[in-house]
């Protein structure tokens, strides 16, 4: 998570730098304005031109965010726990409230077939309604990583520096 994190604040640096220069732009024309014209007082040219400044301030701020939203997310996630459980994993059909592409939902269950979570399939094929024995590790937002020791392809086995490969070692789905 840290890598991916990583990539991504090097992406926003640039939105991080634009925001800084354009909100220094624009406190620079509120507090020391400049005359545009002769006949305007410096306060007056200063609000005429200095919400252009602040809109993209603001513009690339909220670039910035939305870039660093979901690593940071995914971070914080990275602290949950990680469940590994001796129970078993529950395959169903969709229901009829299910979205259009759901082909399904996979569960695991406790050692007393308890639903302990359970997240959507999507594929073509609808999944079958099976309960088989299994040993199982997840996450609550990550899904099943292992089931009986076998990765799932959750999350890949590695990733490069600063994210930089993770797209072509990606399982294909």
């Amino acid at each position: 998570m840290w890598n991916g994190l990583c990539g991504r604040l090097v992406i926003a640096v640039e939105p991080v730098i634009c925001t800084a220069v354009f909100g220094a732009l624009t406190a620079g024309l509120i507090f020391r304005p400049l005359p545009l014209d002769a006949h305007l007082t410096r306060y007056e040219a200063a609000l005429i031109i200095s919400p252009v400044f602040g809109l993209a301030a603001l513009a690339f701020l909220i670039y910035a965010i939305v870039l660093l939203a979901g690593p940071l997310r995914a971070l914080a996630e990275t602290y949950a726990p990680v469940f590994v459980v001796d129970g078993y994993v529950r395959y169903r059909g969709p229901e009829l409230r299910s979205p259009y592409n759901v082909n399904g939902y996979i569960a695991v269950l406790d050692d007393r077939r308890r639903a302990l979570a359970e997240w959507p399939s999507y594929g073509e094929a609808s999944l079958p309604d099976y309960v088989r024995p299994a040993l199982v590790e997840f996450t609550n937002y990550g899904g099943i990583h292992r089931l009986d020791g076998r990765s799932t392809g959750v999350l890949p086995e590695s990733i490069g520096t600063l994210g930089v490969g993770a797209a072509r070692t990606a399982p294909k789905v």
